[in-house]
């Protein structure tokens, strides 16, 4: 068959098959898929060509697929995010691909999008304008919309197109809270028509449903109703409601400008489209988009970190206690076989028991979390240091307990194994005193709780080499950590910015002030925390300790020094400066008070100040990482862009 002639194009390739199929192939440059602008310009030259093949009977169908083995779209280009935001270039953008969207979804021959992998953002706006959906139900396909971690919401016609499909409930909730949804989840809410079970399956479905001019359906009327008359705004109202329970409308705009949309036009889907320019264009450059984008590149940017090519397959951790424990089951659940090592199993089987609970919380197939608990073996006696990839101690804070450790590990260890503590406050040359190769540790400093942050600190010490400090980082990596690499000095990064902002919280508590009010004073900030409640869950035997290091006294007799002699050292134990039930701080009431945003912005002060200290002390190499490695270590509020940032921007 004569092939029509096509443009030539850099991001998409084109060829029609005997049967008149066409296949419709994106491959973006760069490691995943995303649209740019001129992806998105040169798929308006080729819709034109469809409609008129089409027109003239020389296609029957066009198949969309990804030549990347990454995955279908990530989205829309986020480098070109900061041109965009120009109001007099966004409109008309917007409007652009609004109708290019709604061509595709005109054409008189199906369309039909396979997918694999990630398909997000953008990427799923164009998979809803396509007319079918066929996904591969793996572990590795994602789809979903995760925007509003941007700070905006789906502008390419997503908000319509996925109430269409889900319904108002379903769709909202995942636009709000931009949950990224397995195929098989996704098939449940109706944004994917047909799963497949492997990726070279995509092709003959996509092709069988093209052939047989299958056609989506939309959502059923029992779904469509919580959009219709008064109870859209019943619903508009619950969700404003759940918005507030994590975020505040000044913070994070996103969420509350998608709700009224939804609350304007939500029974309507094509109504809902068109209002997407109005309320989209304020947020691309607000404040808070223009934070979490810098956050986002931040974020990308310590994924390419550390030594390609090295292989983790066995972890040993030394310390079965909180953060030992919980980093072993990190470890084990993903993918890592891990032995726990400590003074004997009753020391060793709580961490083991609080493992399972991860696993059954992370995994959703019995056979995958018997397959972690598996991978956890207690290890009373060390035998697995000889065998470890990684050997990380975490024990308690005291250098005299680190130094024995280490000093009975250096001639068990096999060629190449990385050597690691997870000091919290102590240099490494002074816990490196003793080994005959000091340059063998490094420090990985993980932060509590394990699962939920996800910050690692790759410490280097006058001794590392950066072939170490690669390796630690891409440990780090393996993980699904973000590794920030920093110098060896008192507290590191993280912990010397955290001890002046929760020490102060806590003497202006000793002085009388409500810790309820310190801590509603932070939150209303930014901080996802107060500095009273993370105090707490910290531990304040660790808190002491880390402050005594970083040479902050707790005074004889002061409440935190009496909490930390009784044994009441926070959530671990269920009691600290509050009483904890089910993990979660009992709390009274909030006084009273005029500016508790402008009352936390005083509490972050020290913390905002001494971030400047460190970066000025060469602790981290530059501005973007004091700032990313503060977020991700204590969770400074993102809107804000970290705290240097706001510092320049006149906001702490």
């Amino acid at each position: 068959m004569i092939q029509p002639q096509m443009p030539e194009t850099k991001n998409w390739s084109f060829h029609r098959d005997v049967e008149k199929l066409g296949w419709l192939t994106i491959n973006t440059p760069g490691p995943v898929n995303t649209l740019s602008r001129e992806a998105i310009t040169e798929l308006e030259v080729l819709v034109t060509r469809f409609e008129a093949l089409a027109e003239s009977g020389e296609l029957v169908g066009v198949i969309l697929l990804s030549g990347k083995d990454s995955g279908f779209i990530a989205g829309a280009d986020v480098s070109e995010f900061d041109a965009m935001s120009d109001f007099s270039v966004l409109p008309e953008a917007l409007k652009r691909t609004h109708a290019l969207f709604a061509r595709i979804e005109k054409l008189k021959i199906p369309v039909v999008a396979g997918i694999h992998g990630f398909c997000l953002g953008g990427g799923l706006e164009l998979a809803l304008a396509c007319h079918y959906r066929v996904a591969v139900n793996d572990d590795k396909t994602r789809i979903g919309f995760p925007e509003v971690g941007l700070g905006i919401f789906p502008g390419f016609g997503g908000t319509g197109r996925s109430i269409r499909q889900a319904g108002p409930v379903d769709a909202m909730q995942i636009m709000l809270t931009g949950k990224m949804l397995r195929a098989g989840a996704a098939r449940g809410l109706n944004l994917v028509d047909k799963l497949v079970r492997h990726r070279d399956m995509l092709r003959w479905e996509a092709r069988k449903a093209v052939l047989q001019k299958r056609k989506s359906t939309e959502a059923g009327f029992l779904k469509r109703v919580m959009a219709m008359g008064p109870l859209r705004g019943y619903v508009a109202g619950k969700m404003k409601e759940q918005a507030g329970k994590k975020a505040r409308v000044e913070h994070y705009p996103a969420p509350y400008a998608l709700i009224e949309l939804f609350e304007a036009h939500g029974n309507d889907w094509k109504a809902m489209i068109a209002g997407e320019v109005d309320a989209f264009v304020p947020l691309m450059g607000s404040d808070t988009a223009t934070n979490l984008r810098r956050v986002f590149f931040a974020s990308e940017a310590l994924k390419k970190q550390g030594t390609k090519g090295v292989k983790f397959a066995r972890v040993h951790v030394i310390g079965a206690g909180v953060m030992g424990g919980d980093i072993a089951a990190w470890c084990a659940l993903k993918g890592m076989s891990v032995t726990l090592q400590d003074l004997d199993m009753e020391r060793i089987q709580p961490a083991l028991d609080r493992g399972k609970k991860l696993f059954k919380k992370r995994l959703r197939k019995k056979h995958e979390v018997d397959a972690a608990v598996l991978r956890l073996e207690a290890d009373p006696n060390g035998k697995g240091v000889s065998r470890a990839d990684v050997i990380i101690e975490a024990v308690v804070e005291k250098l005299e307990v680190k130094q024995s450790i280490f000093s009975g590990l250096e001639d068990r260890l096999k060629p190449g194994a990385i050597l690691a503590t997870n000091t919290s406050s102590i240099e490494l040359e002074r816990i490196a005193e003793k080994l005959k190769q000091p340059e063998r540790l490094i420090g990985l400093h993980f932060f509590n709780p394990v699962a939920q942050l996800p910050l690692v600190e790759v410490i280097r010490s006058t001794f590392n080499t950066d072939a170490e400090i690669g390796k630690g980082a891409a440990f780090a990596l393996a993980i699904g950590k973000s590794p920030v690499v920093v110098k060896s000095a008192p507290g590191f990064l993280v912990n010397r910015v955290l001890m002046p902002y929760m020490l102060g919280a806590v003497q202006r508590v000793e002085a009388g002030e409500s810790k309820e009010m310190l801590d509603a004073a932070a939150v209303a900030f930014g901080m996802p925390m107060g500095p009273i409640e993370l105090m707490d869950t910290v531990g304040l035997d660790v808190g002491k300790s880390v402050a005594t290091e970083l040479g902050h006294g707790v005074p004889e007799g002061s409440q935190f020094d009496r909490l930390v002699k009784e044994g009441k050292l926070g959530r671990k134990t269920g009691e600290g400066f509050y009483k904890w039930v089910d993990g979660k701080a009992q709390k009274g009431e909030v006084p009273a008070h005029g500016d508790l945003a402008g009352l936390g912005r005083e509490l972050v002060k020290p913390l905002v100040d001494m971030t400047e200290v460190v970066l000025a002390e060469g602790v981290v190499a530059n501005e973007g990482l004091a700032d990313i490695g503060v977020i991700m270590g204590t969770g400074f509020a993102p809107f804000l862009g970290g705290p240097l940032k706001a510092r320049k921007d006149g906001k702490a």
